[in-house]
């Protein structure tokens, strides 16, 4: 028992380096893999039996989100009629650490009739996935961090950075930025931060809006039935020119200030903080947090189109 943390660190540290030295095995077969499947037509149909088939999965999963159409397909099944998913143009992956499992050994040579390219993702490039294979994805391993050097541990970590590692270039190679990301992240937390917009929210709000020349009187009446905590105020031309918070009133009151002939413009800050009605509302929420504000004026061309305020992007789960 006292051993815990040590059998922990021990097998982070096996795992770890073995990444690290795939590094030393992206070769001129992993570039022209990448290629190949740039110019491609067709999908990537990704095959693994037992723990290479949970990793196949996630591979798949990576690519369809980063713009590379993918399917994944159980080595077992494939010989059973699932071989039918494979169309003309795809390319097939065989994740496998020994390369020589017996399914691996019957799928290879249906593969290879279909006269489909097939790339093999081994740490053992002298198998007979390997020889076969018209590209090889080398994740050799010096152990697994399995006492007895047999459960998949450092094996299925390595073939995974590797699919990592192929996702990422071809992301990069197809320029795919966030606003593709967006498209096939809508939902949750991260999917809002990539496409929601501060024109999709300030219309949920009333405009709390006051010329320079209104009385505080109708100041007050306007903040406080518009319920945001502040009112632009904009000149005679409609242009904004100010903001007043209740923060604002309330020092004014503390001053014991005479309200009889008060207006805006006299209890205003010049030149407010703005976001653009077209901006991400991460970047209103970045706006607000430099500036230590909880609210923020919306504008198009100068104009006051609304507010976006803080408990919004919380209400939306940005924050």
């Amino acid at each position: 028992m006292k051993n815990i943390k040590n059998i922990a660190i021990s097998t982070l540290i096996n795992e770890a380096e073995a990444v690290r030295n795939l590094a030393k095995l992206i070769d001129d077969d992993f570039e022209n893999c990448v290629k190949e499947i740039l110019n491609s037509k067709g999908r990537v149909i990704i095959a693994g039996i037992g723990k290479s088939a949970i990793i196949a999965n996630k591979i798949v999963a990576t690519l369809n989100s980063t713009g590379s159409p993918a399917l994944f397909m159980h080595a077992a099944d494939a010989i059973h009629g699932d071989l039918g998913m494979i169309q003309k143009d795809d390319i097939v992956i065989c994740i496998s650490k020994s390369g020589n499992t017996p399914e691996i050994k019957v799928l290879v040579p249906l593969i290879k009739r279909m006269k489909t390219k097939l790339v093999a993702l081994v740490s053992n490039t002298s198998s007979y996935l390997a020889k076969q294979a018209d590209f090889i994805l080398n994740a050799t391993i010096g152990e697994e961090a399995c006492p007895n050097n047999l459960a998949p541990t450092t094996s299925t970590t390595a073939h995974l950075a590797m699919g990592d590692a192929l996702a990422v270039c071809l992301l990069k190679m197809k320029n795919f930025g966030s606003e593709d990301f967006a498209k096939y992240h809508p939902g949750g937390a991260l999917g809002k931060q990539l496409y929601l917009k501060v024109d999709d929210i300030y219309p949920n709000h009333e405009l709390p809006i006051v010329k320079n020349d209104t009385s505080i009187n109708e100041v007050i009446v306007e903040i406080s039935t518009k319920r945001l905590g502040s009112a632009a105020v904009v000149n005679d031309s409609g242009a904004l020119i100010g903001i007043i918070t209740d923060g604002d009133l309330r020092r004014m009151l503390q001053n014991n200030t005479d309200l009889v002939n008060i207006v805006a413009k006299d209890v205003m800050s010049e030149n407010p903080i703005t976001v653009n009605k077209g901006d991400y509302a991460t970047k209103a929420l970045n706006v607000m947090q430099q500036n230590n504000i909880a609210q923020i004026i919306v504008i198009d061309e100068n104009k006051v189109v609304g507010f976006v305020h803080l408990h919004d992007l919380l209400k939306e789960g940005i924050v």
